[in-house]
């Protein structure tokens, strides 16, 4: 098999949702991610995506509500208890602060490791 030639990247990925306004609530509201679609596809769907902020070009999020009950028991366990998802900023500690006062619940205490600051949040 050949090694593809195109250029390729990874435009988004699916994160569930309880429910898609509590999604976006939490998203744009609390993160402050920018709300780039909200689209009305019919039977109780919608395509909905989010990007952190400043960003809105490279990988964001499609807010996905469960359909099944397998997908409603994965909703906060989506990396089975592994680190699920990177964040990276040009200022850390202005971030910490500026979730903190939001009421983002970190599950540690900031550190600092070879690749830069480091905490982890508990989605």
């Amino acid at each position: 098999m050949s090694t593809p030639t195109s250029k390729q990247q990874i435009a988004s990925v699916s994160f569930l949702v309880p429910n898609y306004d509590e999604g976006i609530d939490y998203f744009v509201n609390t993160l402050g991610f920018t709300l780039t679609s909200d689209v009305v596809l019919g039977g109780n769907k919608r395509w909905v995506t989010v990007h952190p902020p400043n960003n809105s070009e490279g990988c964001g999020l499609v807010l996905a509500v469960p359909s099944n009950e397998e997908q409603k028991a994965a909703v906060g366990k989506q990396a089975g208890g592994r680190v699920w998802l990177i964040l990276q900023t040009d200022n850390f500690w202005e971030d910490y602060e500026r979730l903190k006062s939001k009421g983002i619940e970190f599950t540690e205490e900031p550190r600092r490791e070879v690749y830069g600051d480091v905490v982890k949040v508990g989605i």
